[in-house]
């Protein structure tokens, strides 16, 4: 179908009985209370598998940061202890699109393409971060198109670590400044969700991206939107979408 892309398939085993879903942590070293929530959680959910749809870091600028003692150190270390008591699948988002899969392979986590759809207790689930479904946010749309690109990573990579977060210090200041002005952010077009739905074979989309967790019918399917964290919001924003044969609750961590 035209406009649509690659979907990659995955089947739950039988041993799932939950399946958790969450995105848009953007988690940093200045936010220790949605990092230290997001632990907590991980080591902590009865679900067998944990789904990142994306923004799990509020930026990443190369695997090898994680070598180094320190926050990003922290998130593997993470990433590592709740993958040996569950399977973890990670999806790319707008913030941390150069985490690399041999970083989620050292940390036990399998990267997910996006789109995935997933079947589980007889439902076909669609899973995306969800920017790409963003077409009218032109100006985004532009930006993603050229820091996908395999040159414009490999030169971004070749750069020493230092300054790579440096150039990324100024990229996140950027988009605070945005969220001040108020900008209102483009949601996602229902079209082209229900286009990929349709190719799918998919009953339910599950995303986030944009930062408004709602559910909204689509031309006989449904979209369900995934909550963004911050532990430091009144009252906190640390919620979870669990998946059993009984259907898809949200679950609030506080």
């Amino acid at each position: 179908m035209n406009g649509v892309p690659h979907i990659a398939e995955l089947q739950a085993p039988p041993s799932w009985r939950a399946a958790d879903f969450i995105s848009d942590l953007h988690l940093h070293a200045d936010d220790p209370a949605t990092f230290e929530a997001w632990r907590r959680y991980m080591l902590g959910t009865p679900a067998q598998a944990v789904f990142i749809l994306g923004d799990l870091f509020d930026v990443w600028v190369g695997d090898d940061a994680a070598g180094e003692a320190g926050f990003d150190a922290d998130c593997a270390a993470v990433l590592r202890s709740a993958a040996a008591r569950a399977a973890v699948f990670f999806m790319h988002g707008n913030r941390d699109f150069l985490v690399g899969d041999g970083f989620l392979r050292s940390c036990g986590a399998t990267l997910l393409p996006d789109p995935t759809v997933l079947g589980f207790a007889g439902v076909r689930w669609l899973l995306t971060h969800g920017d790409a479904l963003c077409l009218s946010d032109t100006e985004y749309m532009r930006f993603r198109g050229q820091v996908r690109a395999p040159a414009w990573q490999s030169e971004f990579l070749a750069k020493p670590l230092a300054q790579r977060r440096t150039l990324a210090r100024g990229l996140r200041q950027q988009s605070e400044d945005r969220k001040r002005s108020a900008v209102e952010y483009p949601d996602v077009d229902s079209t082209a969700a229900a286009a990929w739905l349709e190719a799918a074979d998919a009953q339910v989309l599950i995303h986030g991206h944009t930062h408004r967790p709602a559910d909204h019918e689509l031309h006989g399917r449904r979209r369900i939107v995934l909550s963004d964290w911050d532990a430091r919001s009144e009252p906190p924003r640390l919620q979870v979408l669990r998946l059993t044969p009984d259907g898809a609750r949200r679950v609030a961590l506080c």
